[in-house]
């Protein structure tokens, strides 16, 4: 005689979360392909426009203005239409970014257009991150489990198959504008699908259910010290990261003498080795906790940036998968971090997120003006002098007691 096994609300539960898991890693993954498809044909943006490191530098500054400037508002935003909305709105003007970047590099060499393209495309990008990290530590603390560190890992997934088809359209002479535009098509298409798995806000499930009736609480949580450390070192990761984003492909064209798809494949590299770092990692936090495996990942960036800069051939490679390495746990525990209170996530990932984004407000001038004096593979030094205030700053990102939420 068969037996009937009947569906329990824990069961249908589980599945819910596993299911808005899974689609908060195809809008993690999707972002990430929107902004690694870029990435990794800066290098021929460059040449294109003709522009110096110190001009390029400044260009790239606007993904991060207009980053920065929506975290001024997403928190607020997210708190009020919830984080499934917030995505596929802000993904729509990433699209609409990249597909004016591609026409700017392209069809006008336009360097006003390309900036006012990446400027959309940092401002989505940026209302994205918050959504998706706020529905992403909702699920996490579903789950009971680390998962923060792979939703970033699909970022980077997302970036090695946008570096991929970057390099590979470099290789093959594809139009900027074609690669752009196809990839803002498959992104939007592609977020609007997986937001649809996204936990209901307000139903005691979703990630604004704690804060119903109140105000978003940005405000109050600019006056909390543990967010505002918090957001320090995530601004420090978020500069070592960015900075391997923006100019490690130039610098190993230019420093090492790699020509321009190789100097593509050097990025690919890193962010396949900060993907990996970010699979792994779960395992690590939750056996040892956040503190020990930032110290020791921190201490493996510096290495492996050093590596990068004064080594050659292998050991230079070595150096930026050690790198990724290093990297890659810093930003997603960050968040988690932000998020350990429910009823106050959406604010504090929020302030987290615009301190942490003002790095790529400063860091492409910064790495440009001083390759401009120096060299670019230079310039990358200024990095692991400040990964040393990051290890001052990872005691903040413990997990708090019950008692010590407010």
């Amino acid at each position: 005689m068969s037996q009937i096994r009947t569906t329990t609300p824990a069961d249908a539960g589980v599945r819910r979360f596993r299911a808005a898991r899974n689609g908060v890693a195809v809008t993690f993954g999707l972002n990430g392909l929107a902004m690694g498809t870029w990435f990794a044909r800066i290098p021929a943006a460059r040449d294109a426009l003709g522009i110096s490191p110190g001009t390029l530098g400044l260009v790239l500054l606007a993904i991060s203005a207009g980053a920065v400037l929506s975290m001024a508002t997403a928190g607020t935003v997210v708190h009020r239409f919830g984080p499934a909305r917030v995505a596929v709105g802000a993904t729509l003007l990433v699209s609409l970014g990249l597909a004016l970047t591609g026409l700017g590099v392209g069809a006008w060499a336009s360097v006003p257009m390309v900036t006012v393209g990446l400027f959309a495309l940092g401002y989505g990008s940026g209302s994205c991150d918050v959504a998706m990290n706020v529905e992403g530590a909702a699920v996490e603390r579903k789950l009971d489990r680390t998962v923060m560190p792979r939703f970033h890992a699909a970022w980077s997934l997302g970036t090695v198959a946008g570096g991929g088809f970057g390099a590979a359209s470099a290789h093959l002479g594809v139009p900027i504008a074609v690669q752009l535009g196809v990839t803002a098509a498959v992104v939007l298409a592609g977020t609007a699908a997986g937001a649809r798995f996204f936990l209901p806000t307000g139903t005691g499930d979703g990630p604004a259910a704690g804060e119903a009736g109140r105000g978003s609480g940005v405000l109050a949580a600019w006056r909390e010290p543990r967010v505002l450390m918090v957001g320090l070192f995530v601004l420090v990761m978020a500069f070592t990261e960015g900075t391997a984003n923006d100019w490690v492909g130039v610098a190993f064209v230019d420093g090492h003498g790699f020509d321009e798809a190789a100097g593509a494949a050097v990025f690919g590299l890193f962010v396949a080795a900060m993907m990996a770092g970010r699979m792994v990692g779960t395992m690590a936090l939750d056996r040892w906790s956040r503190v020990p495996v930032l110290t020791a990942t921190v201490g493996l960036a510096m290495v492996g940036v050093l590596a990068a800069v004064f080594g050659t051939g292998p050991v230079a490679l070595v150096g930026v998968a050690l790198w990724g390495l290093g990297t890659s746990l810093g930003f997603p525990v960050g968040m988690s971090a932000a998020a350990d209170d429910e009823d106050h996530a959406a604010a504090r990932v929020s302030v987290v997120a615009m301190i942490g984004y003002t790095a790529f407000l400063g860091g492409p001038p910064l790495v440009g003006l001083l390759g401009d004096r120096f060299g670019t593979l230079r310039a990358l030094i200024v990095v692991p002098l400040l990964l040393l205030a990051a290890l001052v700053l990872i005691p903040a990102t413990r997990k708090p007691r019950p008692a010590e939420k407010a």
